[in-house]
């Protein structure tokens, strides 16, 4: 059994960055990697980033590339997702989730999530 907690959340102003941690108990398994999301209310929910929890291959979402960035520390159990020129658009709860690695972003196919964070970005 995997457990995911997010923080890190926030208020942020247009154009500045924050970092969200999500603390992993529990064993990760082969193929298995760490990936970020986001939900806004009455939307689906859409692939920010994914990381292999063995090697560094990463993937990220077209409408986030160039400015997130997903990094882990694996001897902290701890996965990372660096925000940055953030948009009001970026206003959304975050999640942690944990899945295969050839799953292109489809959160129906992560089978352990977190509880999510909130984001929010103001002008």
């Amino acid at each position: 059994q995997v457990q995911l907690v997010e923080s890190g959340g926030g208020v942020v102003q247009v154009g500045g960055l924050l970092r969200l941690s999500c603390a992993i108990s529990g064993r990760i398994l082969s193929g298995y990697g760490l990936g970020w999301f986001r939900q806004i209310p009455g939307k689906d929910r859409e692939f920010l980033a994914h990381i292999r929890w063995s090697g560094d291959t990463t993937t990220y979402g077209d409408s986030v590339k160039g400015r997130f960035f997903i990094s882990k520390e694996a001897f902290q159990n701890t996965v990372f997702l660096q925000m940055t020129n953030l948009k009001p658009e970026d206003t959304a709860e975050y999640y942690c989730a944990a899945g295969p690695n050839d799953l292109s972003g489809r959160p129906s196919g992560y089978p352990y999530w977190g509880q999510g964070t909130q984001v929010t970005v103001s002008s």
